[in-house]
């Protein structure tokens, strides 16, 4: 069962999206940000519904701090606020948020933009750490018109198995490379990686994708 995280410092909302959703999905729900952000980092919920106004933090740095970290930052976010949409609804979106409720809740609107998250298979949950650690690769392989390429890049975004990286070349879907830790005292082959997600970032003149190693690798920074 898909599982929802609330986190709302009124007793009254939280009670209220628990008997509209616990039908369909498991519920966690908690009345202050930092105990809302321990239970997000210890259960990886599917959707988290986030109060604008809470002491402590508020609902905008909930979603920057959601959208920074690597188990949480792809989980949708929904604002459920007191404000009117037109005071606070584009930066919120800005932000990373999925959606926008006002209270009163139209809990209609909301079961169904929860469920067209849900609908949507996640591009790269995580499901080992990543951290932020510069390096260097290259990365050989065929483009999507079967053109060969080798082309040297940085990531700052590895795990254990995998990672995500800029290309200036445009991938077949589930494409495989040949990658090679690229540094200046070494230079070696590490595996072979499939793309398991592509997407432009707004402006990028360039792809970002993110690929999963095929194999163990071998030698790599884990």
């Amino acid at each position: 069962m898909p599982r929802v995280l609330i986190i709302d410092d009124d007793a009254l909302v939280r009670k209220m999206l628990r008997f509209r959703l616990k039908g369909s999905y498991e519920i966690l729900d908690a009345a202050t940000p930092k105990e809302g952000l321990m239970l997000a980092l210890q259960h990886q919920p599917d959707a988290i519904f986030v109060d604008l106004m809470m002491p402590g933090h508020t609902g905008f740095e909930m979603c920057q701090t959601l959208a920074g970290i690597s188990f949480t930052k792809l989980i949708p976010v929904f604002v459920v606020s007191g404000a009117p949409k037109a005071l606070y609804k584009d930066f919120c979106f800005t932000l990373g948020a999925k959606g926008y409720f006002e209270k009163p809740i139209d809990f209609d609107v909301l079961e169904a933009q929860l469920a067209a998250a849900m609908s949507q298979a996640p591009e790269d949950r995580r499901v080992e750490p990543r951290i932020r650690l510069p390096i260097g690769i290259k990365l050989r392989g065929h483009d999507e018109k079967d053109g060969p390429f080798e082309i040297v890049a940085c990531t700052d975004d590895v795990s254990r198995r995998g990672f995500s990286c800029s290309l200036s070349v445009v991938l077949s879907e589930k494409a495989i490379v040949e990658v090679f830790l690229w540094t200046r005292t070494s230079r070696h082959f590490i595996g072979q990686a499939q793309l398991t997600w592509l997407k432009w970032p707004e402006m990028a003149p360039t792809p970002s994708c993110g690929f999963r190693f095929v194999e163990e690798p071998r030698e790599w920074i884990f």
